[in-house]
């Protein structure tokens, strides 16, 4: 059995209380040893759901992990603050399970990398929608061989978030809305479907003046992967419609032998000729017991007992991080930027 403290029990750390850890709790693969946050208000929800009792939830981080042996932390507090627990979870010797993005800056995220590679400790970022049961279909489609070698990816979200407040009232006033709360996911997603990390990307972002936000809610950006594969991004938070927002996304996957469709979680292969309409087929999606954080802990509480490495360890987290900031560098120089230079260059 592994024992944790949950640092950041409101917000979406709600969403840890209720929907991850009640599975791995009562099968006795998890143990809550404590609880921390700074608003003694989401304890009632932690004692109910982790079993905490009430002396073990705490308003001071240090006292909670001075107080209780642990295995590892997890980490559910806004990323400008992911740094501060890192540390006082190393301090005290614990792995790390951590929600995205790793930090707020390049900066942040290779400090944090560093410092957890040089205490030897295991730790993963739960990048979510990359491992949901719609996408790992699309991903496994794709990697089976079936429909020959994959030339290029396009991935829609667009979202109708305009009014201030629709999207999270924070997200309405801080700079790069789209990409710091949105893209880091999807372009998650873009690294495992082409089985690549990322050489190059160029941004065009912006917010329309019907979008309400202090910033960008709007981008199309263009990334060559590694391999050659290339990727087509369109994202937007003010439009006028919601096609396909959060956990509804469109990705077309062109392979050589079959156009693999995903849309609002329907799967399907298109084939057609010149001129012909394409003949689309059904495919079945994957079937498993969880998918999404609740498999990605388990995932990690397995790793911590001596299976495999996940596949959102933190090695594979630093290419995200590279290619969410380096196209946030690229939307506000206007120039396409070198990925690896730009993760070599931070981490000197």
């Amino acid at each position: 059995m592994q024992r944790f403290i949950q640092v950041g029990c409101g917000g979406f750390g709600g969403h840890w209380l209720g929907d991850v850890w009640p599975r791995l709790i009562q099968s006795g693969a998890a143990q809550a040893v404590a609880a921390v946050d700074v608003n003694p208000d989401t304890f009632a929800a932690a004692r109910e759901r982790l079993k905490v009792p009430a002396e073990r939830c705490y308003t001071d981080m240090a006292r909670a992990f001075v107080e209780n042996s642990a295995d590892f932390a997890v980490i559910v507090v806004p990323p400008a603050h992911h740094e501060a627990v890192v540390d006082m979870t190393l301090k005290h010797g614990l792995h790390i399970l951590s929600e995205k993005p790793l930090a707020d800056t390049m900066a942040a995220c290779c400090r944090i990398e560093k410092k957890v590679v040089d205490a030897g400790k295991k730790m993963c970022v739960t990048m979510s929608h990359r491992f949901d049961q719609d996408k790992q279909s699309l991903e496994a489609a794709i990697k089976s061989g079936e429909y020959g070698p994959l030339n290029y990816i396009v991935h829609r979200f667009t979202h109708n978030c305009r009014k201030a407040g629709t999207w999270g009232k924070f997200r309405h006033h801080i700079p790069d809305p789209l990409l710091v709360e949105g893209t880091v996911h999807h372009f998650d997603m873009l690294r495992a479907l082409s089985g690549s990390n990322a050489k190059a990307v160029y941004a065009a972002t912006w917010n329309p003046p019907w979008g309400e936000y202090a910033g960008d809610s709007t981008a199309l950006i263009t990334i060559e992967m590694e391999n050659g594969v290339k990727c087509l991004y369109e994202g937007a938070k003010a439009n006028a419609s919601t096609l396909n927002g959060w956990n509804n996304d469109y990705l077309r996957a062109e392979c050589r032998d079959g156009t693999l469709e995903l849309d609002r979680r329907w799967l399907r292969v298109l084939r057609g000729g010149a001129w012909e309409r394409p003949l689309a087929v059904d495919l079945p999606l994957r079937q498993q017991p969880v998918w999404t954080n609740p498999w990605l802990a388990e995932q990690f509480v397995q790793w911590l007992e001596g299976g495999p490495r996940p596949p959102n360890h933190l090695e594979d987290n630093m290419q995200c991080c590279a290619l969410l900031f380096a196209a946030l560098e690229s939307a506000h120089t206007r120039q396409p930027v070198d990925v690896q230079e730009f993760l070599a260059k931070h981490r000197l």
